[in-house]
């Protein structure tokens, strides 16, 4: 199974772009930073992952402000050309704090 929820806020973000298809996409970074328990004890993590929506979601999130934290799931794939994996989202909501 590749399924992955993260709340994180966005970093950065391209414009808006269309594929060859024709439907709207959006490239942006999000930033995840918490507090987790491993091995028992306290652990501070940090991470930031590219992500990219395609469709609706694309233009939804387009006109959302940086610095927004949101609740993201969706899916890892490593593109043709990339080394590292992006987060495909599928869906976000606002994080509840």
């Amino acid at each position: 199974m590749n399924r992955v929820a993260l709340t994180a806020h966005i970093a950065e973000a391209s414009a808006l772009r269309y594929t060859p298809a024709g439907l709207p996409a959006l490239d942006f970074r999000l930033e995840h930073e918490s507090q987790v328990q491993e091995a028992g004890q306290a652990r501070q993590v940090k991470a930031a992952i590219r992500a990219v929506a395609i469709g609706s979601l694309a233009e939804t999130l387009a006109r959302q402000p940086i610095g927004s934290r949101w609740t993201f799931t969706g899916f890892l794939a490593t593109p043709r050309n990339g080394k590292h994996p992006v987060l495909h989202i599928q869906t976000f909501e606002p994080d509840q704090i």
